[in-house]
């Protein structure tokens, strides 16, 4: 990014601040992944992490840096296999749609948490809305998923 450590450090501390709920979910998160060595996505799938006990950290000679590591993948963990969740469920629930509406759409790609359509012009309007409905529906959060859709006539023209 070009800056220092002791600006990073302070662009983190001020987005905790701003967003203080996000360092305690951390926190719960570390803390119970310590007392029973996994984490669990939002849809309750477990991802071991070695090392994440501190136990397991100090026995092999790891010590903090690894300590560090374990924690570090077990958030990134929680944070990716959940979005992974939610975008698996938007899969399955929009292909099932497409097939019983009878609709000529095609899925074709699935890249991290955006997902490509090869849509005929006549359905663009039709398939956009159920997109957006069974993204941002599939699964009830306490908060609203935000579904940005563009159409285009190439991948990068949607950019």
């Amino acid at each position: 990014l070009g800056i220092t450590v002791d600006e990073a450090r302070q662009f983190i501390e001020s987005y905790y601040r701003r967003y203080h709920g996000v360092a305690g979910f951390f926190r719960r998160v570390l803390s119970d992944a310590r007392k029973v060595g996994y984490v669990s996505t939002i849809l309750n799938r477990r991802c071991y992490v070695k090392g994440i006990r501190k136990v397991d950290a100090s026995a092999d000679g790891g010590g903090f840096r690894q300590l560090n590591q374990a924690e570090r993948v077990a958030i990134n963990a929680v944070c990716q296999g959940s979005a992974a969740d939610l975008i698996k469920v938007a899969m399955i629930s929009i292909h099932r749609r497409l097939k019983e509406d009878g609709l000529a759409t095609k899925m074709l790609l699935q890249i991290h948490d955006e997902l490509v359509f090869e849509v005929p012009e006549v359905e663009i309007e039709t398939v956009t809305a159920l997109v957006r409905r069974e993204m941002s529906e599939g699964v009830v959060l306490k908060v609203p998923l935000v579904v940005n859709i563009g159409t285009g006539t190439n991948w990068l023209e949607v950019k």
